[in-house]
């Protein structure tokens, strides 16, 4: 049965293994950026466009790609883009003119509810807008009777053969009705709006999606975040956390908590089950990076690692091949890490 890390009382070890994961993937932020640089230069090269577009959520992935974008090509040939409906974050607006304001870059807001009429009526969306604690109590719930996250539910519902595995085709199939309601329709939409700009000004289209999502799967095929040019996919969530000190970052964006801006009350990591240090360390560790006996000094154990093995096979239906190579791998053998010893024991 999957840890669930942010639903359990093992929240008293996120000191620990987070600086145990920055310390274990640490990489060379400036040949990070530099990469990041040449790829940015040679996709608007490749596809002759005049600058670069890309959607700023507020999160803490696409501000690090914002400012390693402004870096390369600077702030007049980069354009943001915040999109909103009713059922978006107050946060997250703030937090995506904080980053505009830090760059220099203007940023356009653009109100795309008038654009999904009628997807407003599902019983979903009126339920989720009750209460953070609601939803949050939901997803406790559905884990307790299902014995995994909703999460993991929905990875088998859109893989192969979902019939076979547990909890049943029947929750199976309710549970991606929910989703497809609650969450897929809205990253789809927006990812449509996006490409639609970016076609209208002749810009390039760039998503800002980290390596553990895409091993993961958590993003939504087809959806914002499974664009063909994904300047960070190289690097995990801690990694991209030291880019964001590396570009000196405004330290209310360093901190604040990953949000897919699904339901109110939910984060990344409450969704998943798991807190970011312990997929990042599993993860690099079934990729043959970092050493057993260091993830499990970290905290991990061989179930975690077995849960987080899991995760990566059931969402491998959502992985496309890239229209480019990746071009910053802070994995093993990528080139970029630093951290003596990383992979010894």
């Amino acid at each position: 049965m999957l840890v669930d890390r942010s639903m359990t009382g093992h929240r008293g070890k996120s000191g620990q293994g987070t600086a145990a994961a920055q310390e274990l993937l640490k990489i060379d932020p400036g040949r990070a950026a530099a990469a990041i640089a040449a790829y940015l230069k040679a996709l608007v090269t490749r596809q002759k466009t005049e600058g670069v577009l890309l959607g700023l959520s507020g999160g803490i992935d696409s501000a690090v790609l914002l400012g390693l974008t402004v870096r390369a090509l600077g702030v007049d040939r980069v354009h943001a883009l915040f999109l909103f409906d009713r059922d978006s974050a107050c946060g997250h607006v703030t937090n995506a003119h904080l980053v505009a304001d830090w760059l220099g870059v203007k940023l356009e807001e653009v109100d795309i509810e008038a654009g999904r009429a009628g997807a407003y009526a599902g019983r979903a969306l009126r339920v989720s807008r009750l209460s953070p604690l609601l939803n949050r109590l939901a997803l406790r719930i559905y884990r307790f009777l299902a014995g995994e996250s909703a999460f993991v539910s929905s990875l088998r519902a859109g893989g192969s053969g979902a019939k076979n595995l547990r909890p049943g085709k029947a929750v199976l199939q309710a549970v991606d009705r929910y989703a497809e309601e609650l969450f897929y329709e809205r990253h789809r939409y927006r990812r449509e709006v996006l490409e639609n700009r970016a076609g209208s000004r002749n810009w390039s289209l760039i998503g800002a999606a980290n390596r553990t999502e895409w091993e993961l799967g958590w993003f939504v095929a087809d959806g914002v975040d499974d664009l063909p040019y994904q300047p960070l996919i190289g690097l995990y969530k801690t990694q991209v956390r030291q880019m964001a000190a590396f570009l000196e970052m405004p330290a209310s964006l360093q901190a604040q908590l990953p949000s897919p801006d699904m339901a109110r009350g939910i984060n990344d990591e409450f969704a998943l089950g798991w807190q970011y240090w312990a997929l990042d360390l599993g993860l690099d560790c079934l990729d043959g990076g970092t050493r057993l006996e260091r993830v499990l000094a970290a905290g991990l154990t061989q179930k975690d690692l077995r849960s987080i093995q899991e995760m990566k096979a059931l969402s491998s239906w959502k992985r496309k091949e890239l229209a480019m190579p990746v071009p910053a791998d802070g994995g093993r053998g990528g080139g970029l890490r630093v951290a003596p010893g990383w992979n010894e024991w």
